[in-house]
């Protein structure tokens, strides 16, 4: 896992990466974190999120997906179902969700680069020890990077 400090979204704009991932829950919000700027920066990702059944429990792994042009190369947002629920006083992030989305992941994008937050660590709670871990082992000889949110503002 490389790491970076930056903000994904705008090294995304400027052709840094492939594909770059963000946890969701199920219930077709993107509406905090980083989700909400995904909608708002990328709304064929909101758009393929909507087209998901809401609250539906089984979306839990898998992802929905937009592909859009950056410099003349494509650029995947993959919404990641890693939560079920948005709020409540339990961790969100569902360790086994994040480990099959990013085995999905793997499969379907080997060989491109690929960024993310510390997904499921925010908002959702996780324990980012643990979910990095998983990360590592799921996208293991991949090029992969956390990119650790560097605001420019102070």
């Amino acid at each position: 896992m490389k790491i970076l400090k930056g903000d994904l979204i705008q090294l995304a704009l400027s052709g840094e990466f492939d594909v770059i991932i963000h946890g969701c829950n199920c219930f077709c919000s993107m509406g905090a974190g980083i989700a909400q700027q995904i909608r708002k920066t990328f709304p064929l990702a909101f758009q393929a999120d909507l087209e998901t059944g809401s609250g539906d429990k089984n979306k839990l792994g898998t992802y929905s997906r937009a592909t859009i042009k950056i410099k003349d190369a494509p650029l995947t947002i993959i919404n990641g179902y890693t939560q079920y629920r948005y709020s409540g006083p339990h961790v969100l992030a569902d360790y086994d969700a994040i480990a099959a989305l990013f085995s999905r992941v793997k499969t379907n994008f080997s060989g491109k680069k690929i960024a993310y937050p510390r997904i499921g660590a925010g908002l959702a709670g996780g324990d980012w020890k643990k979910i990095s871990e998983i990360i590592v082992h799921q996208l293991a000889g991949e090029d992969h990077t956390l990119v650790e949110y560097l605001s420019l503002q102070k």
